[in-house]
C-alpha cells in the first residue's frame, strides 16, 4: 500500500509540476487537481507490477544525497572510463563479448535494480538477466577475459566497479 500512496503522491506532484506552465496553476484550479488525482490512480495502478517493493526508501533525504554523490561522482567516472575503453576496444578490434553470471548478494528490488541499471547505463556492459531467486545478475560483458571469469563470485570489480556497494549503501 505504500508504494501504490507513494507511487500516486509522486505522479501527482510531477503532474502539477508539468501543468503548472499551462498559465494556470493546477494548484488554484479544481478542475487541474481533480484530473491530477485521476491520471495519478491511474499511473500507479498501471505502474503496480513494475515498480520495485520499498522503493519510497530511496526518497529518504540521507539516501537521496547520497544517490546524487553517487551519480555525480563514482557512477560519472566509470562511464566517463568506460567509453574511453570503447572507443579503443571498438578501433582496435579487441573484442571479445560474453555472458558473465554475477553473484552480489544484494537482498532487496530496489538495489538490485539500482545495480543492473547502472550496469546497463555503462558502456561496454549490458544487464540481460535478473535471477529472481538469487539476484543474481546475467551481463553481456564487451570483454570477457578468462582469468577475470574464474574470480568473478568472488570478485566482480572487474566488471561492475563499486557499483555494488553504492547500490548496498543507497537502497540497502
Amino acid at each position: 500500500m505504500a508504494n501504490f500512496l507513494t507511487t500516486t503522491l509522486l505522479c501527482f506532484i510531477l503532474y502539477l509540476g508539468l501543468t503548472s506552465a499551462t498559465g494556470t496553476l493546477g494548484i488554484w484550479n479544481g478542475g487541474e487537481l481533480i484530473a491530477g488525482v485521476i491520471v495519478s490512480v491511474f499511473v500507479a495502478i498501471l505502474m503496480r507490477p513494475i515498480v520495485p517493493r520499498g522503493w519510497y526508501r530511496i526518497a529518504d533525504p540521507r539516501r537521496s544525497l547520497l544517490f546524487l554523490i553517487y551519480v555525480i561522482g563514482p557512477f560519472f567516472w566509470a562511464m566517463a572510463k568506460a567509453n574511453i575503453d570503447v572507443v579503443y576496444r571498438v578501433i582496435s578490434g579487441r573484442i571479445k563479448p560474453g555472458i558473465v553470471r554475477v553473484s552480489l548478494g544484494l537482498t532487496n528490488d530496489v538495489s538490485t535494480t539500482l545495480l543492473a541499471n547502472s550496469i546497463t547505463l555503462t558502456p561496454g556492459t549490458l544487464t540481460v538477466e535478473v535471477d529472481e531467486q538469487t539476484n543474481d545478475l546475467f551481463i553481456h560483458w564487451i570483454n570477457v577475459d578468462e582469468q577475470v571469469v574464474k574470480r568473478v563470485p568472488r570478485d566482480c570489480r572487474p566488471i561492475c566497479g563499486g557499483f555494488p556497494e553504492w547500490a548496498r549503501r543507497i537502497a540497502g
